[in-house]
């Protein structure tokens, strides 16, 4: 299984009945296909609709229909389909329970960047700023290290910012790890991956639950 995939499965399984979730591009967008079977959420794209599914069969795709990574992706049952300006009405109003976004970096104070690596072309924040802001809940998807090794999960962010002190979960290919008021906690293991491993590839400070379960995907 694949990282991104690990990552995906174990984001599906924060989904709770009637939640309203933004997903963002990558790894996040790939969470609606692991949408546990029983629970009903209702999933929410930036760029404008509400109420879609999982990634449409080959050739079932309809061109008009993508999420924010340009993928595309299906409508269910009473989606509906608006503007930018009626979709950050939702985010910035507070009507999203929880966002799922991807990042180059987090750090032990909850801080959050995603969206600049000095010295290189980069599209710009698009509506990372605002669904941070805005969402009730943050989890942040990323590897836990790069192709070097070094860990993405720092004791401070070395990025621009998208955000301060925001995020509530992080989920890597390793572990599950809570942002708390006393600094990271970790919550979970991947599969073959034991808590030691996982210290030792994290640079920052982290606490050990008394019951690290393993990673449900």
């Amino acid at each position: 299984m694949s990282e991104r995939e690990i990552i995906a499965r174990r984001i599906a399984k924060e989904f709770q009945n009637d939640m309203v979730i933004n997903l963002g591009f990558g790894m996040p967008t790939a969470s609606a296909n692991y949408i546990p079977e029983g629970v009903n959420v209702i999933l929410q794209t930036e760029n404008g609709g509400l109420l879609f599914g999982p990634k449409p069969k080959l050739g079932e795709a309809d061109p008009d229909l993508a999420n924010a990574g340009g993928e595309p992706i299906t409508m269910l049952p009473g989606a509906s389909a608006f503007d930018l300006a009626f979709s950050f009405s939702i985010i910035r109003g507070g009507h999203v329970d929880a966002t799922v976004l991807g990042a180059l970096e987090v750090d032990q104070e909850g801080n959050i960047a995603n969206w600049k690596i000095p010295g290189k072309f980069v599209p710009g924040m698009g509506g990372g700023m605002d669904l941070l802001m805005g969402a009730k809940r943050v989890i942040v998807a990323l590897a836990h290290a790069d192709k070097e090794g070094n860990s993405k999960i720092l004791k401070k962010c070395t990025l621009p910012l998208s955000a301060a002190g925001v995020v509530d979960l992080i989920i890597t290919d390793k572990a599950v790890i809570e942002v708390t008021d006393k600094g990271l906690m970790l919550k979970e293991v991947a599969p073959g991956v034991t808590v030691e491993e996982v210290l030792s590839m994290t640079d920052a400070d982290l606490a050990v639950s008394e019951n690290v379960a393993t990673m449900d995907i």
